[in-house]
């Protein structure tokens, strides 16, 4: 009776570590909608990012003129350093506006500017056609300051800079030093603000359908929570661990059977 039993104690040990085992499947990125890889609608382009409260726009303004440029931009010194991104963040600040929960900004001479729901380029048209009834200049530029995401979770914590305009899902996962071999590809999580509260967005980033989905591009603010594998329990990554964990623990039981059974 004692020997069937461990027998089929074994044979579940096996089964366990043969499902437990983690393979490309589990870690590769873009791969085909097949062998339970979901696939997503393409439906969501990448869409221009509308400017909400509390965001931070960096407004240069350019002009023939010396003193107009001194007036909005700073000193010679400092509109250099400006523009070629060598300021401190104290020169980068007193020309930095926030957008109020009015949605306003208050510009020097103009007064105040609604800007919340205009896109940057939007953005750019209207205060170049405020100043310019007041003001001979060529253009303006606006760009956004502090645009940040967080990824949290499996071992991963950290805020990051947008390098650029626009980031996806895979430079983000890159700049945060890439998923690690034991995370849950299949279930990554957005935490998103929108006008109308926090939402959260779950979806498999193995999956080559993302990048045509609304899935693919992040926004400020966004936080993306990963969480491990439950194949992580038993540490078993490829066939040979498994191997190497069941010969183990078939030694075991057979130590245990010789001593406690025979």
């Amino acid at each position: 009776m004692q020997r069937p039993l461990i027998q089929n104690l074994l044979l579940l040990l096996f089964a366990i570590q043969l499902s437990s085992c983690i393979t490309t499947h589990h870690t590769n990125y873009l791969q085909e909608t097949k062998n339970f890889i979901p696939s997503y609608n393409d439906s969501v382009s990448y869409q221009d990012y509308l400017i909400k409260e509390d965001d931070r726009l960096f407004i240069q303004v350019y002009s023939m003129d010396d003193k107009t440029n001194a007036l909005f931009n700073g000193s010679g010194s400092q509109n250099t350093q400006l523009m070629s991104g060598t300021g401190s963040n104290q020169n980068l600040d007193l020309f930095t506006y926030i957008v109020h929960s009015d949605g306003n900004i208050i510009f020097p001479l103009v007064g105040e500017i609604y800007l919340k729901g205009k896109t940057i380029r939007q953005a750019k048209d209207f205060i170049e056609t405020a100043i310019k009834p007041i003001l001979v200049i060529n253009s303006v530029d606006v760009r956004m300051v502090g645009r940040t995401f967080s990824v949290i979770g499996a071992g991963k914590s950290g805020k990051f800079t947008f390098p650029r305009e626009k980031v996806n899902i895979y430079q983000a996962i890159a700049m945060a030093g890439d998923l690690g071999f034991y995370v849950d590809r299949s279930k990554i999580k957005i935490l998103r603000e929108t006008e109308n509260g926090s939402i959260i967005k779950t979806f498999d980033v193995r999956s080559i359908d993302i990048i045509n989905s609304e899935y693919y591009y992040l926004e400020p603010n966004d936080v993306i929570f990963i969480q491990p594998l439950k194949e992580q329990f038993f540490g078993v990554s490829t066939i040979w661990s498994a191997i190497s964990t069941l010969v183990t623990t078939y030694s075991f039981g057979v130590i245990i059977y010789n001593s406690f059974i025979k």
